[in-house]
């Protein structure tokens, strides 16, 4: 299929088929101020783990990695994807937060007081509100705790990695594999710095609510308070989660993320050599985030970026647009080298529905793709009439490529 392409800078949208030019309208001129030069940005911080990944919560761009895709063992890190299935079942009506949970002998045994690993304290063949298993999960990372949960909300834990495994596959983590839900080293059972900052993402995203526990600083239970691991939420009050993990093979691990105003970054450190090391590279990620790299709506989500004519249709045009905002994260200074092109069917023949994908949007920044994204029909386009058809029918004999109508892109302003 013939293709043409539009190019968009962020202030003008130029037609390269033909001579057609359009241009956004004036915009009110800016406050005059002093010309300062943008601050260089310099290399990510040195980070303390075998792998690592800086990702922007508004877009999930990953802004700055190390190993994003090698294969390391999760530890407790295997936690939050345990929340992201317990809190997926509760908003599937499948269990509830109020809902009594026996705490099993496998459960008592394998994560409870008796094992050196961390621990709940729950007690065998006690009952426990699921509410506060999640919370002993979360901030305690009880090992029984997880496993009660899992048994309660698919029957076992080996069904409830089952689970898992499913909704890591829906979420795009395409290199994690879980055999439990507590991290208890285990073969096959690993993850990627990237596949958990996807996951940190999806959670923060799908479950405010249930995300909200991570920033809770201590809870107690069975009259013994433990204080939660993440130690940077006492450094730093933009901190909110969200998970640390620790043993010998993973090394020390953290997932962590931050909220400046409007900002969210989202930081993975994995396999650092101590707990000190694991915050203050997870810190020094944050830091970098958000002092070096900012947020910009490019287009509005139902806006019209481009009419192009619509043969055979009830209509001779077809607005195109995007059905959600187009957010980009860039470096500081790079705002005004994003260009953008459309690539849309140079023929396009009715019908098409409302919300139908019809072409490409593509964002890139010094020729490197940065986002792609699909054009979608902003209105149903039905058929014409038989003689509107067939009028449209012969002048199709003489279409070329050479003039398209177009209206230029709506602008948006940045925001951060």
């Amino acid at each position: 299929m013939n293709f043409f392409r539009r190019t968009l800078t962020p202030f003008a949208a130029v037609l390269l088929v033909g001579v057609a030019v359009a241009q956004t309208p004036p915009r009110p001129s800016p406050v005059p101020r002093p010309v300062v030069p943008d601050a260089p940005v310099p290399p990510p911080p040195d980070v303390d783990g075998k792998s690592w990944v800086l990702m922007d919560y508004a877009t999930g761009q990953m802004l700055a990695s190390k190993e994003p895709d090698q294969r390391v063992e999760p530890a407790s890190i295997t936690k939050v994807m345990t929340d992201y299935v317990v809190s997926a079942e509760i908003a599937n009506g499948k269990i509830h937060m109020t809902d009594p949970v026996t705490i099993s002998e496998n459960a008592w045994r394998g994560g409870g007081a008796g094992t050196d690993g961390s621990t709940s304290f729950l007690k065998l063949n006690s009952q426990v509100p699921l509410k506060d298993l999640l919370y002993g999960m979360i901030i305690q990372s009880g090992n029984d705790a997880a496993i009660a949960l899992a048994e309660h909300t698919a029957g076992s834990e080996p069904a409830f990695a089952g689970l898992m495994n499913a909704y890591a596959k829906q979420l795009g983590m395409v290199n994690s594999n879980f055999e439990n839900a507590s991290g208890y080293p285990i073969a096959n059972h690993y993850t990627t710095a990237h596949d958990i900052a996807i996951l940190s993402r999806a959670l923060i995203h799908d479950f405010p609510e249930d995300y909200a526990i991570s920033a809770v600083k201590e809870f107690e239970w069975n009259g013994i308070k433990q204080h939660n691991r993440n130690t940077l939420l006492w450094r730093d009050p933009s901190v909110d989660g969200i998970k640390t993990g620790h043993t010998a093979a993973a090394g020390y691990c953290l997932a962590a993320s931050a909220k400046q105003g409007d900002a969210r970054m989202i930081a993975i450190v994995m396999g650092a050599s101590s707990e000190k090391a694991r915050a203050d590279s997870a810190m020094a990620l944050l830091n970098y985030g958000f002092r070096f790299y900012e947020t910009h709506k490019l287009y509005g989500a139902g806006k019209p970026l481009a009419t192009p004519r619509l043969w055979k249709g009830a209509a001779n045009q077809l607005p195109l647009g995007v059905a959600d905002d187009v957010l980009v994260t860039v470096k500081r200074g790079q705002y005004d080298q994003l260009k953008a092109t459309m690539d849309i069917p140079a023929t396009l023949i009715a019908p098409f529905s409302k919300g139908q994908q019809i072409g490409t949007l593509r964002i890139t920044l010094d020729g490197q793709p940065v986002q792609s994204v699909p054009l979608v029909a902003l209105a149903d386009a039905p058929q014409g009439g038989f003689f509107s058809r067939l009028w449209d029918s012969i002048l199709l004999w003489f279409h070329s490529d050479k003039k398209v109508d177009a209206q230029a892109p709506a602008k948006d302003a940045g925001a951060k």
